[in-house]
């Protein structure tokens, strides 16, 4: 790959991320920048998990997000959790379901997944839906 299609794919990544998220995370923007030619094939990866596949009885882009939120809570990446738990709530997601989910990693994972940033999330969420029914 050329430094002109690697170029373009960290362009597209860009308007990608502001698409899906709204922001660039900072450790997106420091692949970009210091593994550039990695990022065209993180991008095909993650153009491919965001595709809209429900036709083909895929998954939603709800489930998507709540699936990101939960696997960066088991992680231990409270920011991308948030981020993602952002893009899941945008795209119809609950408090009460993200906190049902967390439940789930929790029997299975243990509870520092909630104790860590678990909690945080659902209550990062939730006061975002306290801030839509008052606007």
């Amino acid at each position: 790959m050329n430094q002109s299609e690697i170029d373009q794919a960290i362009a597209r990544g860009k308007a990608h991320f502001q698409e899906t998220l709204g922001n660039l995370p900072e450790p997106i923007r420091a692949m970009m920048e210091h593994c550039p030619q990695h990022w065209p094939g993180y991008l095909l990866f993650r153009e491919g998990v965001y595709g809209d596949h429900t036709a083909q009885g895929g998954l939603d882009l709800k489930t998507k997000e709540l699936l990101y939120t939960v696997l960066d809570i088991v992680t231990g990446n409270l920011e991308g959790a948030i981020n993602h738990g952002n893009a899941a709530a945008k795209a119809g997601m609950s408090s009460r379901e993200l906190a049902e989910a967390c439940m789930q990693v929790m029997h299975v994972c243990g509870v520092t997944t909630w104790g860590k940033t678990g909690y945080k999330v659902v209550d990062h969420i939730a006061s975002l839906e306290r801030d839509r029914a008052t606007r």
